[in-house]
């Protein structure tokens, strides 16, 4: 029941009616019986300064951040946690002493489920990242978290993978990266025990295409690979289907969005323990029901 009392949280972005934060928020915030309501708040990116004010006036307590947001927030922020400022991303906002302060719990959801990975040693475990975009930016993070040995990123445009490149290199985040051209790719993939995809091929509506071919799967490290999709719809993806035929541990990006949303409602709620399980209960019901519509 929502009454005076209840303490405001949501999501911004633009657009955000697809965002699925506020099923899983609002179920956990049930679960746990206290006095929040979770809301999704379509902001344009001219607006974004006054929405921070008006959300200022009205008292709320946390947000979470979408595209295109993730960058331009950091400006009309007070703090900026250490982490956030090397991923240059925040995408969680929590009121703190009458000020703004940002995080980011991607790089948190991104490990969780690998760290659940028994015997994985990712001192000697090689990375490839397709695609070095913002979501790379995390996953460098994450990798760097684990100890992987080597952290590989892909990409299609030389200009912005060296920009990519440089930015770590002078990040007090010290890591093993080297960037590639999409077309070396078949040569880092023998090596390959974490491939991660972070781009957005094999989203709906484009359900058939995948970012590797079938022969190019098949080159992954037959040491019980691990590959990585942050697309969660369709689930599993082409390429994650492709990754089980060959026997390769498979991870959608349902799980990263569910750790991630944890992650936050722990520092908003100041509870250490989530119903996870509740989280991920609502939103795969919702979307099995949505892939029988």
């Amino acid at each position: 029941m929502i009454t005076g009392t209840t303490k405001l949280l949501g999501v911004i972005g633009y657009p955000v009616e697809h965002s699925l934060s506020p099923l899983m928020h609002n179920a956990a915030i049930l679960q746990m019986g206290i006095d929040f309501a979770y809301l999704p708040f379509a902001i344009a990116p001219e607006k974004l300064e006054a929405a921070i004010r008006g959300f200022e006036a009205i008292g709320v307590v946390g947000f979470s951040i979408t595209i295109p947001h993730k960058q331009a927030i950091m400006p009309f922020l007070t703090e900026i946690s250490s982490l956030a400022k090397t991923v240059g991303a925040v995408n969680t906002v929590v009121r703190k002493n009458d000020q703004w302060v940002g995080t980011n719990t991607d790089v948190e959801g991104f490990i969780a489920p690998l760290r659940s990975q028994d015997n994985r040693d990712w001192s000697q475990t090689t990375t490839v990242i397709l695609g070095n975009g913002g979501a790379a930016r995390a996953v460098v993070a994450g990798c760097v978290q684990l100890g992987c040995s080597e952290i590989h990123v892909v990409g299609r445009n030389l200009a912005k993978l060296d920009a990519f490149a440089e930015t770590w290199a002078n990040s007090s985040l010290k890591t093993n990266l080297q960037v590639h051209q999409w077309e070396l790719l078949p040569k880092l993939l023998p090596d390959a025990g974490l491939l991660v995809n972070t781009t957005p091929i094999g989203m709906y509506p484009h359900i058939q295409e995948s970012p590797l071919s079938e022969e190019e799967i098949e080159k992954l490290n037959p040491n019980s690979p691990i590959v990585y999709d942050l697309i969660y719809t369709p689930n599993p993806t082409k390429l994650l289907q492709q990754a089980q035929k060959i026997g390769a541990i498979a991870i959608d990006g349902l799980e990263m969005l569910i750790q991630q949303g944890a992650a936050a409602l722990k520092i908003w709620s100041d509870r250490q323990t989530i119903p996870v399980d509740v989280m991920r209960q609502t939103l795969t019901k919702h979307l099995r029901i949505g892939n029988r519509e």
